[in-house]
């Protein structure tokens, strides 16, 4: 079975919301450790178990993470690429999430279709996902089944047999999941459109699923070329959370991963951003709209590429402003005026290069979209002028401080997590420190994320209209 999943963890390194949408294709720490790793313990966190990450690298530059969790005897192993739909060649936009597809269809040992089989007999459960900067590859399974899944990830990392029989119908798969996913979803229609003219150099402006024309050209030799380029050790992060340690964990590595030979990657060249003079408006009109919409979103700093604490800053600035039935936002425009039946503002971090800050709403029966715009404007002004509050501020770092806390209680988020991150440009520390670091945000630093955020020229006011009858 084939879907796309929207990933929204409010965990994934970003971790106020994490909106860096990804596709999935298919269903989709030892005794010992460094002291400095360890989690800061919070009156949130007393209760939780404490995450001691070990990492270690093979001689193939295969980089390996282990999170160890001994309260049920199961394990989350997962493969991380450090390649996306942003690192796709000029036309041949959707590759890397066909790709992640075509890795579930045969190997020089496995026959197509049998992988998520053989992973199911075992009781297990296996998924993929692509983002634009990863793709990632998962299995789920009681732990004395890892070394059968260590086999089978090692496998197709460079021994994927790609034929034009398995291909082509493959294709017509991921043309089908735009097509109901996309094409058939006015919002997710408008959603593309804002990315696209939000960015205007820079190849997050490009779907992650691909433009349809462009798509009905991807071949087997596309395949095989940007598998080769990018499926290696060297380009892959290993990571292994559950009832086991680095010592199990090492020799098991080792055995099916260490032979693997180290490729030549060539480094992530993206083009960057120039500087915005203006903002961009959209309207998008479809006679399919049953509830029209406001959307605005920003180009924001991610946490890759944030100075001091300006990504931290963000977090909580989006959390104070947009999240939840308490933010400003909601209870400014939903509760308080009456002009929306729903509000809310987002900001995702998890990226290589730049992040994005959204803002949402819908309005009530006889209000206008240019109402509403002026509304969400009007909540923007006050913060600019007024700032935020003590009291919101220490609200905003306990919730997102107690978020990343029960977050560690699923061994698959926390793989998750770390996944996000070292593919991202962070490092396992910054995991590890994001709690206190949030803790040391301060309302001045709030203040000067806000205005530097909204003041900027890098921005897109989209509605979403129903199509007037002719």
């Amino acid at each position: 079975m084939r879907f796309t999943v929207h990933h929204q963890l409010r965990v994934l390194f970003g971790f106020a919301l994490a909106l860096s949408i990804t596709l999935g294709s298919h269903v989709t720490l030892a005794e010992q450790s460094d002291p400095n790793l360890q989690p800061q313990q919070t009156e949130a966190s007393s209760a939780q178990p404490v995450w001691r990450p070990h990492t270690f690298e093979l001689q193939n530059g295969l980089q390996v993470v282990v999170l160890p969790d001994h309260r049920a005897p199961v394990v989350t192993h997962m493969v991380w690429y450090r390649v996306g739909a942003a690192d796709e060649p000029p036309g041949k936009s959707g590759i890397a999430h066909f790709l992640e597809h075509l890795m579930f269809r045969g190997s020089k040992t496995i026959a197509p279709g049998e992988f998520s089989k053989i992973v199911a007999k075992n009781g297990g459960q296996d998924n993929a996902f692509t983002s634009q900067d990863y793709t990632a590859y998962f299995q789920r399974v009681a732990v004395d089944r890892l070394p059968l899944v260590m086999q089978l990830e090692s496998d197709r990392m460079r021994g994927l047999v790609l034929t034009d029989d398995v291909v082509l119908p493959e294709r017509d798969v991921i043309l089908e999941e735009r097509s109901t996913r996309t094409d058939n979803s006015p919002q997710s229609l408008l959603t593309e459109q804002i990315s696209a003219s939000l960015f205007l150099a820079h190849p997050y402006r490009i779907p992650i699923i691909g433009w349809e024309h462009e798509m009905r050209e991807l071949s087997r030799e596309d395949a095989i070329t940007f598998y080769r380029q990018h499926y290696a050790p060297n380009n892959a992060i290993l990571i292994v959370a559950g009832d086991v340690t680095e010592e199990s964990v090492r020799p098991l590595a080792e055995k099916f991963y260490g032979e693997i030979e180290t490729q030549e990657i060539q480094p992530r060249k993206r083009p960057t951003e120039p500087p915005a003079i203006a903002p961009r408006r959209i309207e998008y009109k479809d006679a399919r709209v049953k509830q029209p919409s406001f959307r605005r979103a920003y180009i924001a700093a991610s946490y890759a590429t944030s100075t001091e604490r300006t990504a931290e800053s963000l977090d909580l600035l989006m959390q104070i402003f947009g999240s939840g039935p308490t933010s400003r936002l909601y209870t400014s425009l939903v509760v308080e005026q009456g002009l929306a039946a729903n509000a809310s503002a987002w900001y995702s971090g998890t990226a290589l290069d730049y992040g994005r800050v959204g803002i949402y709403a819908e309005p009530r029966p006889g209000v206008t979209l240019e109402q509403l715009e002026e509304a969400v404007d009007a909540e923007i002004d006050k913060l600019l002028s007024e700032g935020v509050t003590e009291d919101e501020l220490a609200r905003a770092q306990f919730n997102i401080v107690a978020d990343f806390d029960f977050a560690r209680d699923s061994q698959q988020s926390m793989a998750q997590l770390f996944g996000t991150a070292l593919t991202t440009g962070s490092t396992i520390e910054s995991v590890v420190e994001y709690p206190a670091k949030i803790k040391e945000v301060t309302r001045d630093d709030i203040s000067s994320v806000a205005q530097s955020l909204f003041e900027s020229e890098s921005q897109v006011t989209a509605y979403l209209l129903p199509e007037e009858a002719s």
